[in-house]
């Protein structure tokens, strides 16, 4: 059972659904909700929409970004922090609108038999083995394996868990503005931040002629009151703009005092919150998914017999939001606190840190100095399958079980890339990509 049909939950009931489990999952809403809200993944996600079989549709509907560029409070460039268009096999950092990745995922839920989804529900109790829920003038009970609050922000499932909100002390609003333009504004095609103590901002296009603003709110300022004309007219120059959504934001940064109560368990915003100067918010909530979607299936599969794999979702996935979050807010207070503060980006260290692709490694995963880092991509995904598998060179290795062996040749490494990653290593996969354990030969 999914409470939540946003990309997170649907996500997960696809991930679900393609290991065997069959879905139901209740939304609130009957329509999906039509403007955007995040705009970024970075290529690690990309290839978590890959396993959920949508990758080839979001690259026709995503532009890779170009990286970061700071700019000063008369937007004159400090700074540029280019990314790589090539990345996990993807590019590092993709532009998007949400409404369109939503109606990819959709569309791939739809082509499942094993998911059900229930459009304006309202989840009236939670328990580890069943959920009620109102549709229409009836109430409804029905049974659950497992239940996953994918239920965002005011997540009625946190609170029936009687998980709160733990605050890492970070909340400003912002002014959010999305506009079609008549013409291109040829603009560098990564993220604009100006650099400005008195009022911060953010530029980037998502699609074509379609462009997103942020302008930080001062105390007593009115996102519905405040002139938006002054503010875009240094971006757009001659060209007219069409304004599809302003709306003011409360960048917060929370994460939920627990995780998970029996066979319950939250992800994405219903978890964490984080404020967006680092693009992570969605892509922490599908790291979520794919986390958990494999060990779920697996305890199915042995009738709840492995309680430890469900113990590690929490024990993996929080650590890791709260440095990706602490990141975004040092980010961000960066990013906004003026020229001096700006330019602590050019210090030594830092652009590494800006540009870094890769997530940090989950902490507590098996044994060896790549144990909890991803696997890079390299093509590699097609050929490991959907189970535990086994990386080797030289002789295949032995008492590996239902491991699917794969050797590394010419072929599947052309550059090398991958041997030089593995060392002389046999390296033990698990279904999420993430090394169990790196074995010395």
């Amino acid at each position: 059972m999914i409470v939540g049909a946003g990309p997170v939950g649907v996500t997960a009931a696809v991930l679900l659904a393609q290991r065997g489990v069959p879905c139901l999952v209740l939304e609130r809403y009957t329509q999906m909700y039509p403007l955007p809200r995040a705009v970024h993944v970075d290529d690690e996600v990309v290839r978590i929409l890959d396993a959920a079989g949508v990758a080839a549709g979001f690259l026709k509907i995503s532009r890779p970004g170009l990286g970061l560029r700071l700019l000063d409070a008369r937007h004159r460039v400090m700074a540029t922090f280019a990314r790589s268009p090539a990345g996990s096999g993807y590019p590092q950092a993709n532009m998007f609108d949400q409404p369109d990745l939503e109606r990819l995922l959709r569309a791939r839920l739809a082509d499942l038999p094993a998911i059900e989804l229930v459009g304006g529900a309202t989840v009236l109790q939670v328990t580890s083995s069943s959920v009620r829920y109102r549709l229409g003038e009836s109430e409804h009970e029905v049974a659950a394996s497992a239940v996953l609050g994918c239920d965002g922000a005011n997540s009625t499932v946190r609170e029936q868990i009687g998980a709160s909100l733990v605050d890492m002390h970070f909340a400003e609003r912002w002014l959010v503005v999305d506009g079609v333009c008549a013409a291109d504004l040829h603009a560098w095609g990564g993220v604009h931040q100006v650099c400005n103590r008195r009022r911060a901002a953010t530029f980037m296009q998502l699609g074509p002629r379609r462009y997103r603003w942020e302008f930080r709110l001062l105390p007593g300022e009115s996102a519905a009151e405040l002139p938006v004309e002054p503010l875009l007219a240094p971006w757009l120059g001659d060209v007219s703009v069409r304004i599809v959504r302003r709306a003011e934001y409360t960048f917060r940064a929370n994460v939920a005092s627990k995780w998970r109560a029996g066979r319950v368990f939250l992800l994405g915003d219903a978890a964490h919150q984080t404020p967006p100067f680092i693009g992570q918010g969605l892509g922490a909530g599908l790291r979520d998914a794919y986390n958990l979607a494999w060990k779920l299936a697996a305890d199915l599969r042995s009738a709840g017999g492995e309680a430890d794999l469900l113990d590690s979702y929490e024990r993996e996935r929080a650590p890791h939001v709260r440095a990706q979050i602490r990141l975004a807010i040092v980010a961000g207070l960066a990013m906004t606190g003026g020229q001096v503060r700006g330019s602590v980006w050019r210090l030594p260290g830092m652009k590494a840190l800006a540009l870094r692709s890769t997530s940090p490694p989950l902490r507590g995963v098996g044994r060896g100095r790549l144990a909890g880092t991803l696997a890079p991509v390299t093509g590699l995904d097609p050929v490991l399958g959907d189970g535990w598998s086994v990386l080797y060179t030289g002789g295949e290795p032995a008492g590996f079980g239902s491991h699917r062996l794969v050797r590394v040749t010419d072929e599947l490494d052309p550059t090398g890339a991958l041997r030089r990653w593995m060392g002389r290593r046999t390296v033990v996969l698990r279904p999420d990509r993430v090394v169990q354990a790196a074995l010395r030969r």
